[in-house]
């Protein structure tokens, strides 16, 4: 079995998911009382989302890879960055260690095409959802994306940081992120990309319309199969 390292905290409440279904999935796997090698790197990701409202990408970069470094030195053989949005800095990451890197929009476009879809709507933060860097991974692979309207953007954006990373989950929130997915449905989506490590706390399959891709669960098993493979 392979160490899985894991850069997370951002926020805890989605990474308490990947501890979860990474483990369950080994005991699943192997039986009995197994579990996963799994090194963590948790941040605070108060200092995180203040950086991300001001723009300071860099010092996020340098965290990161930080981070980064230290799982490498202690004996972790794949990196996961536990959330959507700090992929965008993907790439300052992978340049920083020779540890493998599984990148979440990979695993997700794998999975999107393996259903046979190319068009899928893209929650998650603001910055998933309006900087190009999450489109263009999608793009390369043929997917094409529908992403919400500014005031829905907006309210997405509030939903994941006023109540998902708060460990809040409201049924109004529930019932609205359902309508917007039907309009993106009515948009052209086939399918919907949770595209926040925290949206599967909110979003099950049956609030859907259509075919749900949760990231979490999808980046997760992904490092399982890493980790399992012979």
């Amino acid at each position: 079995m392979k160490t899985i390292g894991l850069i997370g905290g951002m926020s805890w409440e989605s990474t308490t998911l990947y501890y979860q279904l990474i483990n369950r999935e080994v005991a699943k796997r192997m039986g009995g009382l197994r579990s996963a090698k799994l090194n963590l790197v948790s941040l605070d990701f108060a200092d995180i989302a203040q950086r991300q409202r001001e723009g300071d990408w860099d010092g996020m970069a340098g965290i990161l890879c930080e981070a980064a470094r230290h799982l490498s030195a202690t004996g972790a053989q794949c990196l996961l960055i536990g959330t959507n949005t700090m992929h965008l800095l993907a790439e300052q990451v992978q340049a920083a260690t020779d540890v493998p890197l599984i990148h979440i929009a990979e695993v997700t476009a794998d999975a999107i095409l393996a259903q046979g879809l190319h068009t899928v709507a893209l929650l998650g933060t603001r910055f998933t959802m309006e900087q190009p860097f999450y489109v263009a991974h999608l793009a390369r692979r043929g997917i094409s994306c529908v992403v919400p309207e500014e005031a829905e953007r907006a309210e997405i954006h509030r939903i994941i940081f006023e109540e998902l990373c708060l460990g809040l989950i409201s049924e109004t929130s529930r019932a609205w992120l359902a309508e917007c997915i039907a309009g993106l449905q009515a948009r052209g989506a086939q399918g919907v990309v949770l595209g926040c490590t925290e949206l599967p706390l909110i979003v099950r399959p049956t609030d859907s319309a259509l075919p749900t891709f949760d990231t979490t669960a999808l980046h997760a098993l992904a490092a399982v199969e890493f980790s399992l493979a012979h």
